[in-house]
């Protein structure tokens, strides 16, 4: 494995940062998931974008400007001979000192890309569905640490996976502080109604998923009804059908949450279309290399 650090190669044995990088020390920095297929960087460009927005929220520096962060994102794939990767996308603050203040940082941020294969749910559970729960935890404030910055501070999001262990699930729908779902611990969620096709809206405490972009856009295309709606558990237990969407997820059915059988307990009808038609814009879509 080539791992890219500050504008060099290392092999994986030999990749580190300093201890004191503030991205190690106070999860300072931000991240981003990319996937690509069949040498394709799916939806890079919006990657890049949404990182830098993130970046520019906390005030951190990236020390490549988009274009060249771009390149050495797809140097970092041909560098692994990877046809179909997973790539972390790392930024961080840089290394400091033991102290909070982000002034004492003054080497400039670290940048640190991986590329490796992911499977993040077993492949039988995409034609079986998932059985979820909703968890204690609830999302983060968007006036506190707001979602949409997608941060290397996921301790919100662990927690709320470690409940959802606990309680013998493989995911958790996280409430906001209204109780109204928000999104899970790595991924959007949708639901079905009577043909049309509802997700809770970016302003709920959730990221903007580019995954959950694509699909309104592939529902949009189609002639699906799709809206951005608040929901609630009521509405996720009644409805017909229930996915995630998540770049590392790609899209799962959801058959049973809180120990509500969703719809007739299968995945359906549009899940399994969406599902189809979203592998057939992988293919096209994105940055060849």
């Amino acid at each position: 494995m080539k791992i890219y650090i500050n504008g060099k190669f290392y092999e994986k044995e030999s990749a580190k940062i300093s201890v004191f990088d503030h991205g190690l020390l106070y999860g300072d920095g931000v991240f981003e998931g990319i996937r690509s297929y069949n040498r394709r960087v799916f939806k890079l460009k919006e990657h890049i974008d949404r990182l830098f927005e993130s970046a520019q929220s906390i005030m951190l520096n990236i020390p490549l400007t988009k274009i060249q962060l771009t390149k050495v994102v797809v140097q970092t794939i041909i560098a692994n001979k990877l046809n179909n990767a997973y790539i972390r996308l790392i930024v961080t603050r840089g290394e400091g000192d033991l102290g909070l203040d982000p002034r004492k940082c003054c080497k400039g941020g670290t940048i640190i890309i991986i590329a490796d294969k992911i499977a993040l749910y077993p492949q039988e559970l995409y034609s079986k569905g998932l059985s979820i729960v909703t968890v204690p935890t609830v999302r983060n404030l968007p006036e506190a640490l707001n979602p949409q910055i997608k941060s290397l501070n996921y301790l919100n999001n662990i927690l709320a996976k470690i409940e959802a262990a606990n309680a013998g699930c493989d995911e958790a729908i996280m409430l906001d502080s209204l109780g109204y779902v928000a999104e899970c611990t790595g991924d959007n969620i949708f639901v079905v109604k009577n043909g049309h096709l509802y997700t809770p809206p970016q302003c709920m405490g959730t990221l903007r998923g580019i995954t959950r972009d694509a699909i309104l856009e592939i529902a949009r295309k189609s002639k699906i009804s799709a809206h951005e709606h608040v929901i609630t558990r009521h509405e996720v237990y009644i409805s017909d059908e229930c996915f995630l969407t998540g770049t590392a997820a790609e899209i799962i059915p959801v058959v049973k949450v809180d120990g509500r059988v969703i719809g007739h307990g299968i995945p359906g009808k549009l899940t399994l279309a969406l599902m189809k038609k979203f592998k057939q814009l992988t293919v096209k879509d994105g940055v060849k290399y």
